[in-house]
């Protein structure tokens, strides 16, 4: 009897089983875990270890039906991230942490990441400029497109931007747009900053609080008919980011950066005629 229940487990269910709505949660998890840096199979057996309690590694192959081998790997890369751990009981069993835990120890083991990276940035630009440059050929900057898929990608990409701007930064966007910019305290950068900046929203009145720190002459509210699927962003006339899916969209945002000096011209002239027929934004 206890055989049977090591050799199966919730991942067998079926749609005619009263267990099927549970493993339609576990796959909702399994998806959740990889935002968290977790494989398929690594969440898989991460989950079956903290519903099902201390189990061994031939248990683990059985109930989920893994080769012996990849069975053992998964089990040392989750040991090595540090939500699972053994006994010293023999045979050694593998015990899962709690999920709040294993997320916090998931999220700080990012941070340290992230936080190691940016120290070693100074040391690997420094062995950067040491390496002379050899392409003498092309003085004149290229024009380039860098497509940006996802939140992350095009929040840094953004944060990349504003970092470095002199002149004036020009937004465009919907209501949902700027939202997503408030809350990511995006904004925030042009409360104290001494570069010029002009905003054109779509924003309805139960909206424009996000605005409240920010100078309104600085910000015109689009009209009505102007499609809120529109959404781009302006660099000193050197850059432009522009957003193909947008906060509207139901799947995740993409954008396309690019320095082409046509195309900054043109969205730059897009924003002028519009900005020339929008309305201030009252307090």
């Amino acid at each position: 009897m206890s055989n049977d229940t090591t050799q199966t487990s919730i991942f067998d269910s079926t749609p005619d089983t009263q267990m099927y709505e549970y493993k339609l949660s576990i796959e909702k998890v399994q998806s959740e875990l990889f935002q968290y840096g977790l494989t398929s199979n690594q969440s898989k057996v991460f989950i079956y270890l903290g519903k099902y309690g201390a189990k061994t590694a031939p248990e683990v192959c059985k109930a989920l039906k893994l080769p012996r081998t990849e069975t053992y790997h998964l089990l040392s890369a989750l040991q090595n991230k540090g939500i699972v751990s053994a006994t010293f009981q023999h045979p050694i069993q593998f015990v899962a942490l709690p999920l709040n835990k294993a997320i916090w120890i998931l999220v700080n083991s990012e941070k340290e990441r992230v936080k190691s990276l940016e120290q070693m940035e100074k040391g690997l630009s420094e062995l950067w400029d040491n390496i002379p440059t050899f392409d003498s050929l092309h003085e004149d900057v290229e024009e380039k497109f860098q497509m940006l898929q996802g939140g992350n990608q095009i929040q840094s990409k953004i944060t990349e931007m504003t970092d470095g701007f002199e002149d004036e930064f020009l937004i465009l966007g919907s209501e949902k747009d700027y939202i997503k910019l408030y809350h990511g305290e995006f904004l925030e950068s042009f409360v104290k900053s001494k570069q010029k900046f002009r905003l054109l929203s779509a924003c309805s009145e139960k909206t424009t609080y996000i605005f409240d720190n920010l100078e309104r002459k600085n910000i015109k509210k689009l009209d009505k008919d102007i499609q809120n699927h529109l959404c781009f962003i302006l660099k000193d006339d050197l850059e432009l980011l522009f957003f193909t899916k947008n906060a509207n969209s139901p799947t995740e945002p993409f954008a396309m950066w690019t320095n082409s000096k046509s195309m900054v011209y043109s969205m730059k002239l897009l924003f002028e005629s519009l900005w020339i027929n929008s309305k201030n934004i009252h307090l």
